[in-house]
């Protein structure tokens, strides 16, 4: 019988570490047939750009669409954003790669954002104000908000084949969004942004002409069972598990409140793997840029503003909800958090070593300096530089805003080992007590290079 494999990637940052043009050269590399998604939404954006120079950014539909006949398959995790996900196949296919819904399954059991949850979550985050939290403004935080307080109550994937039901239960949840955010709504009054926001919330045409935009999960066989997760990872060959955004965004373990309404762990992926009962050699690969960034508020303790014209982003830039793209250096002592985040890794995918040349020196953030390190949130060493941050118990709001607030007083400690790829690389071995097992010196499939171990472990 012919062997199964697992590969998952998270991003142990803050998100935009390069998971697609990662999750593309391994699902080359090892023919995967499948990219399970299993996390987050239609806010993810993970770049790939092929060697022929074809470029999308992917948002649901998996990072391997590029490859002839690899499939995506949204699992329950994901929550699915239909009208974005028939807009996103319909520019991929002007792309080239052909009908990528042709080779799309979705959950039945999915959770589903609206333009009625988009709206919402719009509005909460304008009426912020100078506090505002980040958000991405695609409405998954709010579709998760509500799924968690009445499960039973939030729209599945299954239900979108059901017109009639559909129609009446989204404008009952028009109506009950209306009243939900009725205090936003009075706080962003005047507020040209809020305009659209709040007609959404009002109009029901906007519905009905939602409604109507779904036609193809109603003429196509896109919903599946929930049973079927469980059969694609019991089939030969490979499978590599795409997350979204990153463990320091994580919904638990990042630093609230600037976190992401999602798990970005490994969590949910071995969860399905578990269930699938399947004997798959499963390989739990964290992936990093050679540098630190972030978008929107909250922590960055190696920011340097003198970076960004350095390293310029063709894909990242300051959107009106996430806010300005932010870049610091390395910082092993966040790598270290991520990692005990996750339950640890099998190795990392460190990408952006093509940055390197236009820095002219690498730095490498190794500990902190803290006034009074609150050795109940940070590990300190014999010099009292602070070298980790505690993990509090699962799902510990407290300790993670207690996290948030200790790493506005910290001040990092930085290396440098040197300028070449490799010395970075030895570096962060050293640095984070785990084996570089892929780098990225460029954003193709081909600018990839594998650690003789991993080469061999992917044949």
């Amino acid at each position: 019988m012919a062997r199964r494999q697992v590969i998952m990637v998270v991003d142990l940052g803050f998100g935009d570490a390069g998971k697609g043009t990662v999750v593309d050269a391994l699902v080359r590399r090892m023919g995967a047939h499948t990219v399970v998604r299993f996390n987050g939404g239609a806010q993810a954006g993970h770049n790939v750009v092929t060697k022929g120079g074809r470029h999308h950014t992917f948002a649901q539909l998996g990072a391997g669409t590029f490859v002839p006949g690899v499939r995506t398959h949204l699992s329950r995790y994901v929550v699915l954003h239909p009208t974005a996900l028939l807009v996103e196949a319909r520019h991929l296919q002007a792309s080239g790669p052909g009908d990528a819904l042709e080779r799309l399954t979705i959950s039945e059991a999915s959770w589903v954002t609206t333009p009625v949850h988009q709206a919402a979550a719009r509005l909460r985050e304008l009426a912020l104000g100078e506090g505002r939290h980040g958000s991405c403004g695609v409405g998954v935080g709010e579709t998760m908000r509500d799924g968690l307080a009445d499960p039973g109550a939030v729209l599945r994937a299954r239900d979108l084949l059901d017109v009639a039901s559909l129609r009446r239960r989204l404008r009952a949840q028009q109506e009950q969004k209306r009243a939900d955010v009725a205090d936003e709504i009075r706080a962003v009054a005047g507020l040209e942004e809020a305009e659209p926001e709040v007609r959404t919330l009002e109009d029901p045409r906007i519905v009905d002409a939602w409604i109507d935009a779904l036609g193809p999960f109603r003429h196509r066989e896109l919903v599946v069972p929930e049973e079927a997760t469980a059969a694609l990872l019991r089939a030969p060959g490979s499978v590599v598990f795409e997350g979204a955004q990153g463990v320091l965004l994580d919904e638990w373990r990042g630093f609230h409140p600037h976190t992401t309404w999602s798990t970005c762990t490994f969590d949910n992926a071995l969860a399905l793997v578990r269930e699938a009962g399947t004997d798959a050699l499963v390989t739990r690969l964290g992936v990093l840029r050679a540098y630190a960034t972030r978008h929107g508020p909250g922590p960055l303790p190696t920011e340097s503003p003198a970076l960004g014209p350095l390293l310029d982003e063709p894909h990242n830039a300051t959107g009106p909800w996430q806010g300005p793209f932010r870049r610091g250096w390395f910082d092993a002592v966040l790598g270290r958090y991520a990692i005990a985040a996750s339950g640890g890794i099998d190795g990392v995918a460190l990408t952006h070593l093509d940055a390197l040349p236009r820095l002219g020196r690498w730095r490498g953030c190794s500990a902190y300096r803290a006034r009074a390190p609150d050795e109940r949130l940070l590990t300190t060493a014999s010099g009292g530089e602070v070298t980790g941050l505690r993990l509090g118990a699962l799902r510990d709001l407290d300790h993670t805003a207690a996290l948030t607030r200790a790493l506005r007083d910290v001040r990092p400690v930085y290396e440098e080992p040197g300028s070449s790829a490799g010395a970075v690389s030895r570096w962060i071995e050293d640095a984070l007590a785990t084996n570089v097992l892929v780098t990225s010196a460029g954003p193709t499939a081909d600018d990839k290079a594998y650690a003789p171990s991993f080469a061999v472990r992917m044949q």
